[in-house]
């Protein structure tokens, strides 16, 4: 009678001796970065979205005009009567998926209620969607904007799980680490000081305001003139949507094409 350790010794575990055969593994990602940034200012009385038109993948440009901000709410397929803009950039798939749920849960709402829902809400409601979506997010960097309870201007910007701020500025996409500190300079007044304020570490921060909507619809046109020159992502067309208490504005602006 052959002993345990004899039987241990002589059987065979495919586990414990090594293969020549060739393992093959299967994956599946979904995902594609499209390109393209968009970025959102607010003021006292108006809120701005603006991304360019360009869609790439890798180095290949697949369209030349794909919008990238969104009217969310509006009466029919022009948006009329929207009070919220949303811009999502990042895979584009994804954003318009996301887009067309946010705008049915605000067209519903409205239905359901018989008035419109306030952008805070909105902002809240967008955070449960992409919430509910965190174990296979949707692959885009959202960007919420509309006037508050008070007239004012309102900014929320999203990770891809929901999480979510309100804020004066700010840039998502592929050139945003190009945009956001020139944003933050001439948004948030973040380096600047108070002339004759003081010498050395002693001079007084500049304080962020609210600047009127004709300089702010420059300075976002000098973020994207200048994101161009140093992005092949970035391009084509500049699209600008402006919400204030008459509507939605929106206007389109030529970029560079190489």
């Amino acid at each position: 009678m052959t002993s345990l350790i004899g039987q241990s010794e002589t059987i065979g575990y495919s586990f414990s001796e090594p293969t020549s055969a060739n393992v093959k593994q299967h994956s599946f990602y979904p995902y594609t970065d499209n390109g393209g940034s968009t970025l959102g200012i607010t003021g006292s009385d108006f809120a701005i979205l603006a991304g360019d038109t360009r869609s790439t993948s890798g180095y290949n440009i697949n369209s030349r005009m794909v919008p990238k901000v969104f009217k969310i709410g509006g009466d029919d397929e022009t948006g009329a009567g929207a009070q919220i803009i949303l811009s999502v950039v990042g895979f584009a798939a994804d954003g318009n998926a996301l887009k067309e749920k946010l705008d049915t849960v605000v067209k519903m709402y409205k239905y359901q209620h018989g008035k419109s829902m306030s952008v805070s809400a909105c902002a809240q409601r967008l955070s449960t969607i992409l919430y509910e979506k965190r174990f296979f997010p949707y692959y885009v960097h959202a960007i919420l904007a509309g006037l508050d309870e008070d007239g004012v201007g309102a900014l929320y910007s999203y990770d891809p799980v929901g999480s979510y701020e309100r804020e004066q500025c700010r840039a998502a996409g592929a050139a945003s680490s190009l945009i956001m500190p020139f944003l933050d300079n001439q948004v948030s007044f973040k380096n600047q000081y108070v002339p004759g304020s003081g010498e050395g570490h002693a001079l007084e921060p500049k304080k962020a305001e609210a600047l009127p909507k004709e300089h702010v619809k420059q300075l976002v046109r000098d973020a994207f003139t200048s994101a161009v020159e140093r992005h092949i992502e970035v391009g084509d067309g500049l699209q600008v949507m402006i919400v204030t208490r008459e509507g939605i504005e929106e206007i389109y602006h030529p970029l560079k094409k190489d």
